[in-house]
């Protein structure tokens, strides 16, 4: 009985840090960074410094842009699609079956989703392999929830593009569509996820996290230095 006991508690435990392992290392891939290096430019000097796609598109141009963009969506989304089959391959025997993630309560399910798209977004932010220094998690937050609550995205999607079309703005959509996406989350039923309180309040949470990280663009907004959307990018350096 105290080897079942220990099982039951320690096995979601570790299961728990393996998915915040993965998806923190996943979102800790600095794309712009290692873009802009292969064309010999060092982003976090240039521009506004920042490693994101708003930055790499106005230094290294649009093309580049969006592929950092892509990439840094890509990388919530697999931290959450990646999520079953790593607990599927620690985890084998869970309940007596073999590959049986979905023989775990919804609720536990969404515990590992939003735990593994959490740490993503803290890895994009905070990645290890530039001291702890990186971008605003907006891609990569966007690429959590278009596997989590896509209708919800949807929503703040729509808002940040008709906020950038009125504002011409990056920063100010992405302010303004960070807090639409908490607001959608409360209000949108749209399947398993938004019944959990977690999630709603995970969402809460990264919407306070983007706002402070564009504390400097918010700063350049109240000087009126910040740039505008459109804008050409800067000459490489």
């Amino acid at each position: 009985m105290p080897v079942l006991a220990f099982e039951v508690i320690a096995v979601p435990v570790l299961a728990y840090v393996a998915v915040a392992v993965e998806g923190y290392l996943l979102g800790s891939i600095p794309t712009g960074y290692l873009v802009a290096k292969a064309k010999g430019i060092d982003i976090r000097s240039t521009g506004s410094g920042n490693i994101g796609a708003t930055n790499a598109m106005r230094v290294l141009g649009k093309p580049a842009g969006i592929f950092v963009m892509i990439v840094d969506v890509l990388k919530g989304y697999a931290a959450c699609k990646l999520t079953p089959l790593i607990f599927n391959w620690l985890f084998p025997n869970w309940c007596g079956q073999d590959n049986d993630f979905g023989a775990l309560s919804l609720e536990i399910q969404t515990r590992l989703y939003v735990i593994a798209g959490i740490f993503a977004v803290f890895g994009h932010n905070y990645t290890c392999w530039l001291k702890f220094k990186g971008g605003k998690g907006i891609a990569t937050t966007a690429g959590v929830y278009f596997l989590l609550t896509p209708w919800a995205l949807l929503f703040a999607l729509a808002v940040f593009i008709l906020t950038v079309l009125i504002t011409r703005y990056v920063s100010v959509g992405s302010i303004i569509a960070a807090i639409a996406l908490p607001v959608a989350v409360w209000f949108i039923n749209e399947n398993m996820f938004y019944e959990n309180t977690l999630l709603r309040i995970v969402t809460i949470a990264l919407c306070a996290m983007a706002i402070y990280k564009h504390k400097s663009n918010i700063k350049r907004l109240m000087a009126g230095t910040e740039s505008r959307f459109g804008k050409k990018p800067e000459a490489a350096k």
